[in-house]
């Protein structure tokens, strides 16, 4: 069995804005490389905060991260932004799309941020946008495509960089049927290719279509099916 691409161990986060809340506590959970896994449970009960802190968005208040062996609780701010924007692909529920910027320059940003190359940065951008079918809508601002678009040209965006690891922060929750099943489609086929997957949602339709499901509740993971 090869080494786990993400590992934790006692990972926990509290926060305090007046009062303590405990949002994740001593969480110890391996993901294996090449894999598609979702992380289920309540609103409320830590599944983000448990996506930011493996992806290194976010700091834990106990116990470690490691990512390919490297321990993110070891990296400054700048190594850790580096190691994200190079390891870490990122997909956000509401898209996170600059509004001003086309679609292309959107998809670019993230490779303008890890140093890439100007020429580069668009030949990536525009295979990428033709892979997703999104050629013709390079120079389109974000408000002029449909819901399942943007979330396309954010998944194009996080994979620029051509990153280890995709991480989803429910990614069709904003879609509607026809939408989720396109880009349920779009992620298996990511899967297939070799990347590996980490998936928070509430879609049961997802989570189907996965080879784990991870179940938190109260900060606690409860369960880990395959």
């Amino acid at each position: 069995m090869s080494d786990p691409i993400i590992r934790t161990e006692k990972l926990g986060k509290v926060y305090d804005n007046g009062y303590r809340t405990c949002a994740l506590a001593e969480v110890d959970l391996e993901i294996e490389p090449y894999t598609f896994s979702c992380i289920m449970g309540p609103s409320g009960h830590g599944k983000s905060t448990l996506l930011h802190l493996l992806g290194g968005l976010d700091r834990p208040s106990s116990g470690d991260v490691y990512i390919n062996g490297a321990n993110l609780a070891g990296m400054t701010s700048d190594q850790l932004a580096d190691f994200r924007n190079r390891t870490v692909g990122f997909v956000f529920q509401f898209f996170n799309l600059i509004p001003v910027l086309s679609v292309l320059e959107n998809v670019q940003i993230a490779s303008m941020l890890a140093g890439m190359p100007d020429r580069e940065q668009k030949e990536r951008a525009v295979r990428l946008l033709e892979s997703l079918g999104l050629a013709e809508k390079a120079v389109a601002r974000p408000n002029q495509l449909s819901g399942g678009q943007r979330q396309r040209v954010a998944v194009a965006r996080a994979l620029i960089n051509d990153p280890d690891i995709l991480m989803m922060d429910e990614p069709t929750g904003n879609l509607d049927s026809t939408s989720e099943s396109e880009l349920l489609d779009l992620i298996c086929s990511l899967h297939g290719k070799g990347k590996t997957i980490l998936v928070v949602t509430h879609s049961e339709t997802v989570a189907a279509r996965s080879q784990r499901i991870i179940r938190i509740r109260d900060g606690r993971i409860v369960s880990a099916e395959i």
